[in-house]
């Protein structure tokens, strides 16, 4: 199991390496203006309902549906299951396009209400090129859980890199669109097709593609249903937190929307490098085991993920929190990108950073219930979450400006997690053991000791490197704090661990 982690997160990388460059592009031709306003909005309308009706909502009902079909009923019934819903999901996913692309500047307004008019249009004229890539999207998402449910991985953690290089491409030939913003969009529509040719292919070479066919109701057709509903209303809550912050945000300043953009991608990275891949493998790992009654095989299955998790994922919190600006100056302060826009995002990503081990945590967490088909109680949970999240938000905005909408996604997001953690604890869905408690504790100890690296080491290796690096000090002295961090964190974890007599793949 770890190694398929480490499989799907070492495709996730390079997606999150080349989506670095696609942002690179972005923000040096789109700079944090009107225009990169108006693309952000389009691109995050599509995403917003594949979040909702796809990935987290989809495969919490699909994979273990899938997968417990398969070791009841057999390949062919699972086979014809699948064929059924994804039959099902083309016609609701026509229906939407359809609907979005008639009322596009009814979704825009409520997205995006504060934008100014002429931004406004804009974003109109670029959601009815990106909301396409929603219907494509969407039915990657199915065949990726069919794939991942026959333990092939690869495709489905690759096809995001399609997006980066298409809308890389895209920016690129620029001179060839109307605008910098209509070349992104349309970067998004291709990728979109782009990223399901690759997936049905690698379906197609296992033998395992599905292919549309008429729904009819089964018992498995409604338990998926059962699972679903729960499932939606629950990532529907997360959708609507990122809808409140693009609505607030779309109120400030021009560039809010933009630094929130850029702090978002780098927060993003361990969360879907380390903790979306461990979801993404432990989650048929737990169906599978408790299917077969191997409950404490599930559990020491979870402690394995959440304790690697942890330990890859920590050093980006105490990065993201001690030197944030550094971080955006060094990677995105080129082009139309400036000083002012690279210390508005480093404050957003500090904010993030709170609660970023909550975030990595949450879908291994969560496959504690999911394995076992029970998507109701992630829901409450995740609706009490963002309830908190939201008000949050309201209390925080005049204060803080775009640096409060973060913070209370932080606070979000250990809500969720401690609500989930200690039900789980409550039904015996999860059982820390000693190892587990050990690696926590390593880590912490590691943690602690990065953050005076960080903060302490910044000043004397800028005075050292600037003379040096000139325009590029802060990438040098990012990169040399960088080597500094892994070797004391690296250094520290491993004696640690060795102290204890703990090993990361342990249980």
């Amino acid at each position: 199991m770890l190694a398929r982690i480490l499989s799907v997160g070492g495709w996730t990388l390079v997606s999150r390496a080349t989506g670095f460059v696609r942002d690179v592009v972005m923000a040096a031709v789109l700079g944090a203006g009107p225009v990169a306003d108006a693309f952000v909005v389009a691109f995050r309308l599509p995403n917003h309902f594949r979040a909702i009706f796809g990935e987290g909502a989809f495969n919490a009902a699909f994979i273990p549906s899938y997968g417990r079909l398969r070791a009841t009923a057999g390949d062919l019934a699972a086979r014809a299951f699948a064929d059924r819903i994804l039959g099902l999901m083309i016609a609701v996913q026509l229906a939407i396009l359809a609907a979005a692309i008639i009322w596009t500047p009814s979704l825009v307004g409520l997205l995006a209400p504060g934008l100014p008019p002429g931004t406004f249009d804009l974003a109109i004229a670029l959601t009815r090129i990106t909301f396409p890539y929603l219907f494509f999207v969407t039915q990657v998402t199915l065949i990726s859980g069919i794939l991942n449910a026959h333990d092939r991985f690869w495709a489905a953690a690759a096809a995001p890199i399609l997006l980066n290089v298409s809308m890389v491409t895209a920016l690129l030939l620029t001179a060839f669109f109307p605008s910098a913003g209509h070349a992104a969009a349309w970067g998004v529509a291709a990728a979109g097709l782009l990223e399901l040719v690759l997936v049905w292919v690698d379906a197609g070479r296992g033998g395992i593609a599905p292919r549309p066919a008429l729904p009819r109701r089964d018992p498995a057709i409604g338990q998926f249903f059962r699972l679903l509903g729960p499932a939606v209303v629950g990532s529907a809550g997360v959708q609507l937190a990122m809808f409140a912050d693009t609505i607030i945000a779309s109120t400030l300043p021009t560039g809010a929307l933009s630094a929130l953009y850029y702090a978002e991608r780098l927060y993003q990275l361990p969360l879907g490098v380390v903790g979306i891949a461990a979801g993404t493998v432990l989650l048929p790992e737990m169906t599978r085991r408790i299917a077969v009654g191997d409950v404490a095989g599930a559990h020491a299955a979870q402690n394995r993920a959440i304790g690697l998790t942890l330990a890859l994922a920590a050093p980006c919190a105490v990065a993201f929190l001690t030197v944030p600006d550094l971080i955006l100056a060094a990677l995105f302060q080129r082009g139309a990108f400036d000083a002012a826009a690279a210390a508005r995002s480093g404050g957003v990503l500090a904010a993030y950073a709170v609660g970023l081990p909550a975030a990595v945590i949450l879908r291994s967490v969560t496959a504690s219930f999911y394995a076992r088909q029970d998507t109701a109680t992630p829901l409450w949970a995740s609706l009490t979450g963002y309830a908190v999240n939201i008000a949050l938000k309201i209390l925080l905005i005049g204060r803080f400006g775009i640096v409060g909408l973060a913070l209370a996604t932080s606070v979000g997001a250990w809500t969720n997690v401690l609500i989930l953690w200690i039900l789980a604890l409550r039904k015996r869905f999860t059982a820390p053991s000693r190892p587990f408690l050990l690696t926590l504790l390593a880590v912490a100890i590691g943690c602690m000791l990065l953050a005076v690296v960080t903060w302490f080491g910044r000043a004397p290796l800028d005075l050292w490197l600037r003379p040096i690096a000139g325009s590029l000090s802060d990438l040098a002295t990012l990169l040399a704090l960088g080597g500094a961090s892994v070797v004391v964190y690296g250094g520290v974890l491993l004696i640690l661990l060795r102290l204890f007599r703990v090993s990361l793949g342990r249980g």
